[in-house]
């Protein structure tokens, strides 16, 4: 059997900052930057066979080995399976007339949309990456590719299904990331290095974890460790997340994040295969094919999706977040795994009335599917679940969510009531 370390080492966020610091480097591209933090860069795997006999490592010194690794280089083909218990294809076809919430006129082959599949059900996909200003992902299906490639500067995405292409500039300074060891480093409060980064991790959250190295794995065809992260607290959805970790170059591998519940595991994706060496350059190229349809992002009209509705950046998000913060009406309740978001919706209002032009009724059908209807101290409610995020919308407007069971959100919306 491979050497185990049982010692438990504590870190609320270590599930969160392993292997963040060099994940961005060698995954996919920038419009795939979303779906990246869901696959490779929890970058994981589905086969495994045997355990390696490899010499004893601490968690932390894993840890230590994941920040210090700088890979930039890769390709293979792996395979990801997500199970959130949510039928996110039913949410597209009941609130999206054609079944897709992004802009229309961007064509088949643009990424918000295709790539929002890799959310659901079992993928296989090729990757390949020659350092931050190179990246290759293709989702393979049955007839079919869509591949997206960002190539110093530029971002196509090609549909074979359509034959439609989606060209688009990549965003400014995207490229500037391989600079960025090249920047200061030592800064008063910063980890500086990967011992100094491995030590904030561990210890950053007192007694709410469990981090250990819980024995060995092979991973594609290479010897890896196998990192365990455990919440301690009891209430979370979260059952445990299992990385392995590359033996020699420190590069996840695999990545696995069961519920508490038991069942499937909720992500499940990795490398089936995998290489480090420099992919050739023309894996990157891309010329639209012949007679295919080609939609330019820079000649699309912006801010209006097929409803009419406004949509809003990421930052404006955030700042409506942060206006609804200075109101006093986001609160955290708890700590570490268990803790709830509680959001005060402006002028105390719940979900639209059923029929109403806000709420349809196919909406609202797949609403109360997803919902249980609760009653407490605050109130009532509906809480709407899947297996790893729960979220209570009271009938005042409250809404009380995190990776927490049913019970859990009711005690907390309770409390908050008195």
């Amino acid at each position: 059997m491979a050497p185990n370390d049982s010692a438990e080492t504590t870190g609320e966020a270590t599930s969160t900052v392993v292997g963040r610091r060099k994940a961005t480097r060698y995954i996919v591209p920038v419009a795939v930057a979303g779906v990246a933090a869901a696959t490779i860069g929890l970058v994981p795997a589905l086969a495994s066979s045997g355990d390696p006999d490899l010499p004893k490592i601490s968690a932390q010194e894993l840890i230590e080995k994941i920040a210090a690794s700088d890979e930039e280089q890769l390709s293979g083909t792996f395979k990801i399976s997500t199970d959130l218990g949510l039928p996110l294809d039913g949410l597209a076809g009941s609130l999206v007339p054609g079944g897709g919430g992004g802009d229309k006129d961007a064509g088949a082959a643009a990424p918000q949309d295709k790539l929002m599949e890799l959310t659901s059900g079992t993928h296989t996909l090729r990757v390949a990456a020659d350092g931050p200003e190179r990246q290759k992902l293709s989702v393979l299906g049955d007839a079919s590719e869509y591949s997206v490639i960002h190539n110093q500067g530029e971002v196509w995405a090609y549909d074979s299904k359509s034959d439609e292409v989606y060209h688009a500039e990549a965003p400014e300074g995207r490229d500037a990331g391989k600079h960025a060891e090249k920047a200061p480093k030592g800064t008063e409060g910063a980890a500086a290095t990967p011992k100094d980064f491995a030590e904030k991790a561990l210890a950053a959250a007192g007694d709410t974890t469990s981090v250990t190295v819980d024995g060995t794995a092979q991973v594609a065809g290479r010897d890896a460790y196998q990192l365990l992260i455990k919440p301690k607290q009891s209430g979370s959805t979260i059952g445990s997340v299992r990385i392995a970790v590359d033996a020699e170059n420190g590069v996840p591998l695999k990545f696995t994040l069961s519920a508490a519940s038991g069942g499937k595991a909720v992500v499940d994706a990795g490398f089936t295969k995998v290489d480090f060496a420099k992919p050739a350059a023309s894996t990157f190229a891309f010329t639209p094919p012949k007679g295919a349809k080609v939609t330019e992002a820079d000649e699309l009209e912006t801010g209006k999706d097929e409803r009419g509705a406004a949509q809003k950046a990421l930052p404006g998000q955030l700042a409506e977040l942060d206006g609804l913060a200075g109101e006093g009406g986001f609160n955290v309740i708890g700590k570490g795994w268990t803790s709830i978001a509680e959001i005060k919706s402006p002028g105390g209002k719940g979900l639209p009335e059923a029929g109403s032009d806000d709420m349809p009724a196919e909406a609202q059908g797949f609403l109360d599917a997803l919902g249980d209807k609760v009653t407490g101290k605050f109130g009532s409610g509906t809480v709407f679940k899947t297996r790893l995020v729960n979220a209570l919308l009271t009938d005042d407007g409250s809404v009380y969510v995190g990776a927490v069971t049913k019970d859990a959100l009711v005690r907390a919306a309770d409390a908050a009531a008195k």
